[in-house]
């Protein structure tokens, strides 16, 4: 499968990204739309991974400060897991927490995706708290 990395440009691939991150990490615990945006995307850098015409997933990060950033809503389309998409998505957004000059990137994973940040060198720093309930979120980190 060949994939194209690259941000959202138009209305409409904006659309489709903020629509992936809601079905994958919202819609199965009942969340509003909307509730897969916050304060930080205009000023986020968004990534999105293309199969053809098909938006497969989506990660961001934004600066919480000059020296560290932070990654959130990354999702992955349902049947398309296990194929490195996420660690592509992740990657990019790293290299651009570099570029910038971060010296630290953060994020919160879900119980579930701690394995998937530890593959990539995060290491957990404590438990973040519980979304929507149920899930259970663990902060992470790791050095640039």
């Amino acid at each position: 499968m060949k994939l194209e990395l690259r941000e959202p440009r138009t209305p409409e691939e904006f659309d489709l990204y903020y629509d992936l991150r809601w079905r994958v990490l919202r819609e199965r615990w009942t969340q509003a739309r909307d509730s897969e945006k916050d304060e930080h995307e205009g000023e986020a850098i968004h990534m999105a991974a293309w199969a053809g015409e098909k938006l497969v997933g989506v990660g961001r990060v934004h600066f919480n400060s000059p020296e560290e950033a932070q990654v959130r809503y990354m999702a992955v389309e349902e049947g398309y897991s296990d194929r490195g998409i996420g660690s592509l998505i992740l990657e990019a957004l790293e290299d651009r927490a570099r570029r910038a000059g971060c010296g630290r990137i953060v994020l919160n994973a879900r119980e579930s995706a701690v394995p998937f940040y530890r593959k990539h060198a995060y290491e957990l720093v404590d438990q973040s708290g519980t979304l929507f309930g149920t899930l259970l979120h663990w902060r992470m980190r790791k050095s640039l």
